[in-house]
Parts: C-alpha cells; sequence; structure tokens
C-alpha cells in the first residue's frame, strides 16, 4: 500500500480511552504529510533531473563515441599523409639524385669533350709551333744562301778587279754571273 501526503492529511483514527491528543496527532500527521509531500517533490524533480542528466549523459557518451571515431578516423589519415608523404619524399629524392646522376654524367662528358679540344688544339699549336720553326729555319737557310752568294760575287769581283788584263781579249761572252766565273776561271 502506498500512502500519498492526502492520505496522511484525511486519515483519522478511532477515539478510545487513554488515547493520544487528536490535535496533537492531527497536526503531526499534517506535517509528515508535508515533510512527506515535499520529499515526493523532492524525489520527483530528482527523477526528472536523472532523466534529463541521462539524456545529457547518453548525448555526452555519443559525442564521445563521435570524437573517439573522429580520432581515429583523424589518425589513420594523419598516418596514411605521413606514409604517402613519406613515399613521396622518396620518390622525389631518387628522382633528384637520378638527374643529378644525369648531369654528372653530362658534365664529365662535357669535361672529356672539352680536354680532348684542348688536346686537339694543343696538337695543332705544336704542328704550328714545328711549321714555325721549320719556316725560320729555311728563311734562315735562304738568308745564308742568300749571304753566301752575296759573298762570292763579292769575292769575284774582286777577283776579276785584282787579275791582270790580258793582251788579247776575249771572245764576247754576255754578261751575267754564270758568264763571269767561266772568264775568272779561263
Amino acid at each position: 500500500m502506498k500512502v500519498t501526503p492526502l492520505d496522511l492529511r484525511q486519515q483519522h483514527f478511532n477515539t478510545v480511552m487513554r488515547g493520544y491528543d487528536r490535535g496533537e496527532v492531527t497536526a503531526f500527521l499534517n506535517e509528515v504529510a508535508d515533510d512527506y509531500e515535499n520529499a515526493l517533490r523532492e524525489a520527483d524533480r530528482l527523477r526528472q533531473e536523472v532523466v534529463k542528466l541521462e539524456a545529457v549523459l547518453a548525448e555526452h557518451r555519443g559525442q564521445e563515441r563521435n570524437l573517439r571515431n573522429t580520432l581515429l578516423t583523424a589518425q589513420k589519415m594523419a598516418d596514411e599523409v605521413k606514409d604517402q608523404a613519406a613515399i613521396e619524399a622518396e620518390r622525389l629524392i631518387k628522382e633528384a639524385e637520378s638527374r643529378a646522376d644525369l648531369i654528372v654524367q653530362k658534365s664529365q662528358s662535357r669535361i672529356e669533350d672539352i680536354q680532348r679540344e684542348v688536346e686537339g688544339m694543343r696538337a695543332k699549336r705544336r704542328e704550328v709551333e714545328d711549321g714555325i720553326e721549320g719556316l725560320v729555319k729555311t728563311l734562315q737557310s735562304t738568308l745564308a744562301y742568300i749571304k753566301e752568294q752575296d759573298t762570292r760575287a763579292r769575292e769575284d769581283k774582286v777577283l776579276l778587279l785584282h787579275r791582270p788584263k790580258q793582251a788579247e781579249p776575249a771572245p764576247a761572252i754576255p754578261a751575267g754571273p754564270a758568264s763571269e766565273e767561266k772568264v775568272s776561271q779561263g
């Protein structure tokens, strides 16, 4: 049996001899009914608050699940992005190394070409120097030959000038260096 505050207020007791004071009992029942009514109101209010708090708690738990799922998804995405970035970085490094190797190979090839060109130019320089030296020697030889010829021609003239004249004239020979030699020898 459930007693309500109204039941407490409406409760009547039979009178008996040597019983309790009716006023006191009624006052006490009214006071108990008020306290009981307040307690029921408070319990009802607390139940409603518990219901509200349970709803808020359920909402928070749902948000917590969503946040956990979001965090897990974000962590997975971060890991995937990190992995992709590492893969991309490795690819870029390999590509850069390949390009660097190609540039080094081209540079090495160009250096070798330039060294061959330099060697070719040195060889041409030696050829030109040898040609100039040969030309200088040839010119020196020619100059020495010309000087020698001039010296002989002068000596032949000097010999002709110092030679006594012959009594008879010599037959007419055309004048020239070769004819002077024949006259000086005869």
